[in-house]
Formats: structure tokens, sequence, C-alpha cells
């Protein structure tokens, strides 16, 4: 286990409450204490068979919104304003949902460390809303996106610009590196998957998955 911080002023790192399972990114992508509210995602079943995510926290203005329409799909969104997360199983098969304060998003299905298999994935529910310095966001993913037998979870936060560009993380890598790398899939941690996709088979295998596990 890494040794981290104790941040106080950032509450607990996740919870349960009314059945949805809330994360709380408090640290930076090497293990250092963010310095401001944390910003907190929240995954429950939806009625649909899906995942809600919704994500709520400050809001940076930085950079400035990508050049695309709200509720598309938008490439290199990591460039921007955004809040990641990732489900992984144990073949290092996963994906990876990126959402913009803005409105657009961008969903990727990898097969093994950075090599995306699909992209761009459509979302016919995703909404943000920006009020002040916050902005929150809910998007409901639909459960043929996720690889068979997710085990493995970890969220990130971006945002900045230049040399004052901010990496955060929920699970860390520690100060073993120079540079931020969310795909270093060993430090992602344990997800109950249960609370997250009603009636969850480990075994349940998408078609949109089915031609990439072999």
């Amino acid at each position: 286990m890494l040794n981290l911080p104790n941040c106080k002023i950032s509450g607990p790192k996740e919870w349960v409450d009314a059945g949805t399972r809330t994360f709380a990114i408090r640290t930076t992508w090497n293990g250092d204490c963010v310095k401001h509210e944390p910003i907190k995602i929240s995954l429950r079943p939806s009625a649909d068979g899906g995942a809600v995510i919704n994500v709520l926290g400050p809001f940076f203005n930085s950079p400035t919104k990508p050049n695309g329409p709200p509720g598309e799909p938008f490439s290199h969104l990591w460039d921007y304003e955004v809040v990641e997360a990732f489900f992984l199983n144990d073949k290092n098969q996963y994906l990876e949902v990126e959402l913009c304060p803005h409105g657009q998003h961008l969903l990727l299905m990898l097969k093994g460390m950075r090599n995306t298999v699909k992209d761009e994935l459509p979302l016919t529910t995703y909404k943000s809303k920006i009020e002040g310095d916050r902005w929150m966001g809910e998007a409901v993913i639909p459960r043929e996106y996720f690889p068979p037998g997710v085990t493995k979870f970890n969220a990130y936060a971006i945002h900045g610009e230049d040399e004052d560009r901010i990496y955060e993380a929920l699970y860390p890598s520690g100060k073993t590196y120079d540079v931020p790398d969310f795909h270093r899939l060993h430090y992602f941690q344990p997800i109950n998957m249960h609370e997250v996709l009603h009636n969850f088979q480990p075994n349940e295998v998408s078609n949109l998955w089915r031609p990439y596990l072999h």
C-alpha cells in the first residue's frame, strides 16, 4: 500500500449512501493532497440495466471548452477539463469514460494497456450543468459497454493549462514516476460491481465486447 498523506480537508475517500457508491478524488496523480474541494464521482445502477455516473465538483474553466457540440463524443477530450472513470477486469480489458463540464464526452474500450479497440462510443444520456464555480454531470452508461467481469476501478480529474496543468487520481501512483499516466493499471483498486449494475454477472459478455476477447 502507498503511504499517502492524510488529506483531512477532503473528508472520506469513498462511502455508500442510499444505494449509491461515491468516490472523492483527494489526491494528485502522485499522491499529494488536492488544494480544493475534491471532485466526487457517484455510481449506481440505472433502470435500463446500465449504470449512472454522477460528477460533482469545482469548475475551473481551464482550458477553454472543446470546440464540439454538447452531448456528442469529442476526440482527445483528455486535453481539456475532464473527469475520467476506468472499469477494469482481471484480463486488462477496460472501459474508459471521460466527462466534460461543457457536455462533451469520450468513451473508449481497451484491451491491454492503452490499446484502444473501439472509441467515441455514443451516449444517449449525458447532461452537464455549470453553476458559477461548480459543475455537475450525469451520464447513463449502457451495460454492453462494460467488459466482462469488472473487478477494479480508478478515477481521475484534469484541469489547467501548460505548466499549471493538474492531474488528480482517486488511487495515485505515488512518487515512483516523473510524469502522470492514467493507464498504470496495477494501481487500480477493487470495486463491487453489484453496487453498479443490477444483477451483475461476472461471466456476462456483451455482443459489443465479444469480438475483442480472443
